[in-house]
């Protein structure tokens, strides 16, 4: 996807999208998240809208943030609450509050939306950057097999089929660079519109590498923010990392 722009793709189209979105996992999460807070103010990578952050915010964690989207920044704007979390425009990757935290956490999916191992890596040591002598690094993203069964290179799948309306989702996958192309595609009686977007997928023990780069290493790891067990089964992970001793 020659012409993709991981800056335009997260425009007021799609932060109207995030505004209103919900998984319901958000009080989950936030319990969670506010268990290793431990009372103190945290960070959140990609902030968005604020779907986990103002769920976070409203169990009294002071709630600081990271967003390189205005458009983004503006729909957090926008929602009750959203106007007491202070936020830094730029790069999770490369952006510092020049604050610490006992807690920065980053969720679904999004340290995917780095598009190179060097960026992810890069994510991992702001990260470290940020967090205090006995802070915690949080990621929550779906493992690659999820997204791509072993042996597929690409798919269609339909999300939705209307009498006026159908939904495709089209993907493929390169396993050299581990890119995966998507493209949510829209039909209806009024047209067709698109929604692309690309993500780098990595594995659970290629983040474990990246925290140790970044010199961090891994706490603990559950399948969901339930803290079910992370075993064969499981579809997505909660990773913790703090500092390697």
């Amino acid at each position: 996807m020659s012409a993709f722009d991981p800056v335009s793709s997260f425009g007021p189209e799609t932060a109207a999208h995030y505004v209103g979105f919900v998984r319901g996992d958000e009080e989950a999460a936030a319990a969670f998240l506010a268990q290793l807070a431990r009372g103190g103010p945290a960070l959140e990578f990609a902030i968005g809208t604020g779907r986990i952050a103002l769920v976070l915010a409203a169990q009294g964690i002071q709630v600081d943030g990271i967003e390189l989207s205005a458009a983004m920044i503006e729909g957090l704007r926008a929602r009750p609450g959203g106007d007491r979390i202070g936020v830094t425009v730029g790069d999770m990757s490369r952006v510092t509050t020049g604050e610490r935290y006992g807690l920065v956490y980053l969720v679904f999916n999004t340290l995917f939306n780095l598009l190179t191992a060097e960026d992810q890596i890069r994510c991992f040591e702001n990260a470290a950057r940020h967090l205090n002598a006995d802070g915690h690094f949080v990621v929550e993203t779906a493992l690659p097999h999820a997204w791509i069964a072993p042996g597929r290179a690409d798919y269609v799948h339909a999300e939705a089929v209307d009498l006026d309306t159908v939904v495709l989702d089209v993907a493929r996958y390169d396993p050299v660079t581990q890119l995966l192309e998507e493209n949510h595609l829209r039909l209806t009686t009024k047209g067709i519109t698109m929604t692309p977007i690309v993500c780098r997928l990595i594995t659970p023990g290629e983040m474990d590498l990246m925290a140790r780069i970044a010199g961090l290493r891994l706490v603990e790891r559950f399948a969901n923010w339930q803290r079910a067990p992370f075993d064969l089964h499981s579809q997505a992970h909660v990773s913790v990392y703090g500092w390697a001793l």
